[in-house]
């Protein structure tokens, strides 16, 4: 069949055969179908769907257009998370120490930042010394001997994915679901695990903005992934505000450290523990997450988990003094107080200007290739629904500039201190 008679079907709603779908993958990783062919393809599947075998086979298909890596020889299930992205969202910080502490495998790759939230290699790399890239062999070493590693993307991952995924930002397909689950889970599948657990964000500061888009994305994605033999689980969680207190590139370091201290924000503990007890179950090592989240708190209680992230850091080439002297890592030079206008509760707090605000500072990039300020970023003092006096400092904004007017006037825009609030539910649904 040729591509143009597989547009004529996707066009006219039929569903496409495994074949003529991995023709097509195959086919324009290769270079030989044109971009404006498979542009007319993301179209006909935003406004037509897929149904799951056609969204299984296409996931397959792109998983296979480039490396898979084979974790065969690590002993053990082998367990991963991922989150859609949000403002403050460092779980996966606390979540790989705290699993490997348990002796669970946890070999993790994540990417960067672009636009208002946060990647998790770059809130890394402002550990010094941390290299995020390392070949295939060092990360299956590491795995064996510390547990976890977190890394980007070794090899040549799921290349049909980068070329499909640069024209969807240019032909408005960006919030098609079954593409951007094709897309998680491409990749996912392709990093060789045997189970994972989707954070699938909804609020202000996501994508999916609507409970009801999170919760068909996370379902779709769940049972794309058990149709490829992996354990799956998916949390709706909350995005309406910020997770945590801190956002910013060295400041969420900071603040990882301080929960693995015992010391950290109950938000971030609640969803790292809510995303990890799951994982303790698939990995065996607990027989239900009740069990499990006793053993994780232990983790912290003890230190173990500490110990086990400052390995990680020494092992892939980064200064483990950080875990005891923050002043290691970069700061900004100065701080301004942004604060309450009026007596009252913090009844606005959205997440995407606070993740804008942090990017417009330096601390996040609006292309590629900008060069990050790891040190700039937004401390919290306030969440929603806490009460608040005028004059009260609402947050402290690390920056490099002396002149931020601009940025604190958008803040300001969008908080708001009014007399009555509703809170946001942290964890609105588990999908199984």
């Amino acid at each position: 069949m040729t591509m143009l008679e597989t547009l004529m079907k996707k066009r006219n709603n039929e569903e496409l055969t495994s074949n003529e779908i991995e023709t097509m993958i195959q086919d324009f990783t290769a270079g030989k179908i044109p971009d404006y062919q498979i542009s007319a393809f993301l179209m006909a599947t935003y406004f037509t769907g897929m149904t799951i075998p056609e969204l299984t086979n296409l996931t397959m298909a792109m998983m296979h257009s480039g490396d898979v890596l084979d974790l065969s020889t690590i002993e053990g299930i082998k367990v991963d998370k991922h989150s859609t992205g949000g403002v403050g969202d460092k779980v996966s910080l606390p979540l790989a120490p705290m699993l490997a502490a348990l002796g669970i495998k946890v070999p993790m790759i994540s990417g960067r930042g672009l636009g208002h939230t946060g990647g998790t290699l770059d809130k890394l790399e402002a550990i010094p010394g941390y290299q995020v890239e390392i070949s295939e062999d060092e990360f299956k070493a590491q795995i064996d001997k510390v547990g976890t590693a977190i890394i980007g993307a070794t090899g040549n991952i799921a290349p049909a994915d980068k070329k499909m995924y640069a024209l969807r930002d240019v032909t408005a397909t960006v919030d098609s679901i079954p593409l951007i689950a094709a897309s998680i889970m491409s990749k996912k599948l392709a990093t060789g695990n045997n189970a994972l657990v989707l954070d699938v964000k909804t609020g202000s500061g996501e994508f999916m903005k609507e409970q009801d888009q999170a919760e068909a994305l996370a379902q779709i994605m769940v049972k794309i992934g058990k149709e490829a033999g992996m354990q799956m689980q998916a949390v709706i969680s909350d995005m309406n505000q910020p997770l945590g207190n801190k956002i910013g590139n060295t400041l969420e370091i900071e603040e990882t450290l301080d929960t693995l201290k015992g010391q950290g924000p109950k938000d971030l503990l609640e969803v790292t523990l809510t995303l990890a007890a799951p994982m303790v179950v698939m990995a065996q090592k607990a027989d239900d997450e009740v069990t499990a989240r006793e053993m994780l708190m232990r983790t912290i209680e003890d230190g173990s988990a500490l110990v086990k992230f400052g390995e990680m850091i020494t092992a892939q080439g980064g200064d483990n003094r950080v875990l005891g002297n923050y002043n290691l890592m970069p700061h900004a030079k100065f701080e301004v107080e942004l604060t309450a206008p009026r007596n009252g509760y913090l009844s606005r707090l959205d997440a995407d200007a606070v993740g804008i605000a942090s990017m417009q500072l330096g601390g996040g990039r609006t292309k590629k290739d900008d060069v990050l300020d790891y040190g700039v970023g937004i401390t919290l003092h306030k969440k929603l629904g806490d009460a608040v006096t005028e004059g009260e400092s609402l947050m402290t904004i690390a920056t490099e500039k002396e002149d931020i007017t601009e940025i604190m006037d958008y803040l300001q825009e969008h908080l708001v201190v009014g007399d009555a609030v509703k809170v946001p539910t942290l964890i609105h649904k588990i999908i199984k």
